[in-house]
């Protein structure tokens, strides 16, 4: 299971966009505080519309509790200072992907200590950065490409008529 990691999110929609992302995925998501929201706030539960209520997710006090919480964690930083796209590293399928608060990103101290395992995403010139919620959904839906998309389901009907009556 992919388990996804915010440091320090602030924005109450951004943590229920992905909190709603997780739950399609069967992603697990980690929270680390301090929250710029309450969990009982509306804006996050409209975010995460319904399916809140199925999202396994974990609070923690600080990074350094995460850490102890999870002492073997292969965790992927993502950061738009890393030297590695996200598409060329493999991730394990219980692998961590974290995600930094949106004014600041993930803390440049613990990027240095971690540089082997930080990963971007390409974006144009100066463009600071992508919405949390986008740069989650695209580096998660990366890891669940690497292995087949397992346990999900990759095909649909139409609701009118089976893609069948069109052939």
């Amino acid at each position: 299971m992919i388990n996804v990691v915010l440091h320090e999110p602030e924005i109450p929609q951004n943590t229920g966009n992905i909190g709603r992302t997780c739950v399609a995925a069967g992603a697990r998501l980690h929270l680390i505080r301090p929250l710029g929201f309450s969990l009982d706030e509306k804006h996050l539960k409209r975010a995460g519309m319904d399916y809140w209520k199925d999202l396994s997710v974990q609070v923690y006090d600080s990074y350094e509790d995460f850490l102890r919480a999870n002492p073997d964690a292969k965790i992927f930083y993502s950061t738009t200072k890393a030297k590695h796209l996200y598409t060329e590293v493999s991730y394990p399928e219980d692998c961590f992907l974290m995600f930094g608060k949106e004014s600041a990103g993930i803390p440049e101290e613990i990027l240095k200590e971690h540089k082997d395992t930080c990963v971007r995403i390409p974006m144009l010139g100066e463009t600071r950065s992508l919405n949390l919620s986008n740069a989650a959904a695209i580096v998660i839906y990366e890891a669940l490409r690497q292995h087949g998309f397992a346990g999900l389901q990759t095909e649909g009907e139409l609701h009118i008529h089976p893609w069948s009556y069109y052939e």
